[in-house]
């Protein structure tokens, strides 16, 4: 298997850093179909990886696994140190308030406001004065590079970029260590997806967020991702950097990677503040 080079983590060595997310033995089968068989991973604070796989391989599932959705049918999983298949209630209340998530369209409450909805995980976890719950709300709208009456405006009023923040502004709601995220930049055009791309490097960079994210768009591997984990025949086939996985000779690695046919050896560069984007429609 290929090992990660680089890492976004500019503090300890990796084996210093602590395993936040770890996975052994998962199996998880639907029917007469296996999609998990004795799946192996860990990921260490710090992180920002992007998981990869064809059609079929449980990328999506072993997030909702990892999150405590979907249980497999064997395996263990643990989260920012709690056993999720285990653990007392309490425990994982408790862990839940540590991550957020991101499911692929976003899945914001149509019924209420774009600020109700950021601050619908802070009423549930935290008992706060509405004065101050506004007052989060707003900060966590502007880490998400969105313009100040966003908040006001019901999720349909927004564009499909906009959406996508003030979904990633709900996720960063409760102060995550861990962000999961399904498929970010589906739906989104180049110029939107690549603001997206920058607020995710962001968040890992400037705020120390560990960043797990699924997904099939080749410019946010090439952009951002410093470790490209790859599942496979029910299990991680690769694991490491671009530049070491695109030289692996998989088949459908080389083909996933076929049209972009150079990989600079460096890790990707700093990228700006994404607040830069807010108003360019991302």
């Amino acid at each position: 298997m290929v090992r990660p080079e680089h890492s976004a983590w500019s503090g300890p060595d990796e084996t210093e850093r602590e395993v936040i997310i770890d996975l052994q033995g998962i199996v998880t089968r639907f029917g007469n179909q296996t999609v998990h068989n004795g799946l192996d991973l860990q990921i260490r604070r710090g992180d920002l990886v992007a998981l990869i796989g064809g059609s079929g391989t449980g990328k999506s599932v072993l997030l909702r696994e990892i999150v405590g959705l979907q249980r497999p049918n064997s395996g263990s999983v643990h989260l920012l140190g709690t056993d999720v298949w285990k653990a007392p209630q309490e425990d994982l209340a408790a862990t839940r308030r540590r991550f957020g998530m991101m499911f692929q369209e976003g899945a914001l409450f149509s019924s209420l406001s774009v600020a109700d909805n950021v601050a619908t995980p802070i009423r549930e976890h935290l008992d706060l004065p509405e004065a101050l719950v506004d007052e989060l709300v707003r900060l966590r709208l502007s880490l998400a590079g969105l313009p100040p009456d966003a908040g006001s405006k019901m999720p349909s009023q927004l564009s499909g970029g906009m959406r996508k923040r003030a979904a990633i502004a709900r996720a960063i709601a409760l102060e995550p260590e861990v962000l999961f995220l399904d498929e970010p930049t589906s739906g989104l055009d180049p110029i939107t997806a690549r603001a997206f791309d920058a607020l995710l490097e962001f968040l890992n960079r400037d705020l120390g967020i560990t960043v797990l994210v699924v997904t099939h768009d080749l410019d946010t591997l090439f952009g951002i991702a410093r470790r490209i984990i790859v599942l496979g025949q029910g299990k991680v086939i690769a694991d490491g950097s671009l530049q070491a996985i695109t030289q692996t000779n998989d088949p459908w690695i080389q083909s996933y990677f076929s049209s972009r046919a150079t990989v600079s050896a460096d890790p990707p560069p700093n990228t700006p503040h994404p607040q830069s984007s807010a108003r360019d429609g991302a």
